[in-house]
């Protein structure tokens, strides 16, 4: 499962960077958000990655 979320971080990075740097246009601004939460239950991670363009914003969550 490691692999996987490895690859799916890759992927959604590298789209960042790739409409980031404006070939198509005007630049879109990317953001990656991550955290850690500790319970009696255990111990969970998540994040999200997203793309802002005027009004239209994408999220990944993971």
């Amino acid at each position: 499962m490691r692999r996987w979320m490895l690859k799916v971080i890759g992927v959604a990075l590298l789209g960042a960077g790739l409409s980031a740097c404006g070939v198509d246009g005007e630049p879109v601004r990317p953001s990656v958000n991550a955290g850690v939460g500790v319970s009696n239950s255990g111990v969970h991670a998540g994040g999200t990655v997203g793309l802002h363009k005027g009004p239209v914003n994408i999220f990944l969550g993971f």
